[in-house]
């Protein structure tokens, strides 16, 4: 069954998934290691690990972060959203600081 999410994918993330199915492939063969010895290491079908050397949207995060690990890139997904790199978020959060602040009083019972 075909993800629904390969046809809505946007261009730009479609080309970096396939970007990084190369840049696996590459790693894979500059280690000397054969895609059954990934697919032993990774623990995936043959056919998924494949999939993932071509960028295919749908394969699992899961897959593509155990496959990056067993290359020796253990820590590749930590920083993908890291926080304090996302420029729009703290763009948007400065937007949001308010004009004034003011100190609430104090009400009696």
């Amino acid at each position: 069954m075909r993800s629904p999410v390969i046809d809505v994918l946007p261009s730009k993330a479609r080309r970096a998934l396939e970007k990084l199915g190369t840049d696996v492939r590459n790693a894979r063969r500059k280690r000397n290691l054969t895609v059954a010895m990934m697919v032993e290491r990774v623990g995936i079908a043959k056919a998924t690990y494949l999939k993932i050397e071509k960028g295919d949207a749908s394969v699992s995060m899961g897959a593509y972060a155990m496959t990056l690990f067993v290359l020796g890139f253990p820590h590749a997904f930590a920083d993908l959203a890291e926080s304090r790199g996302d420029e729009t978020g703290l763009l948007l959060d400065a937007t949001r600081l308010p004009q004034r602040v003011r100190i609430k009083k104090p009400t009696s019972a």
